[in-house]
């Protein structure tokens, strides 16, 4: 529905994953995990995103 909290989840996304791969890199844990935790939560954004649509068309 809101392309600017699409643009937001997507740029989460990108950022997790670039910690994700630091943290794999450099061998940190814990740097690893939050990138994967920001990576879910982009995903879970996008998903809230993605029911709005449905329920919109659905009601439209």
């Amino acid at each position: 529905m809101s392309l600017e909290k699409r643009v937001e989840a997507t740029a989460k996304n990108i950022e997790g994953k670039v910690q994700e791969a630091f943290g794999e890199i450099t061998g940190n844990p814990r740097q690893k995990a939050e990138g994967q935790a920001k990576q879910a939560e982009a995903q879970i954004e996008h998903t809230v995103e993605n029911l709005k649509d449905e329920v919109k068309r659905v009601f439209d």
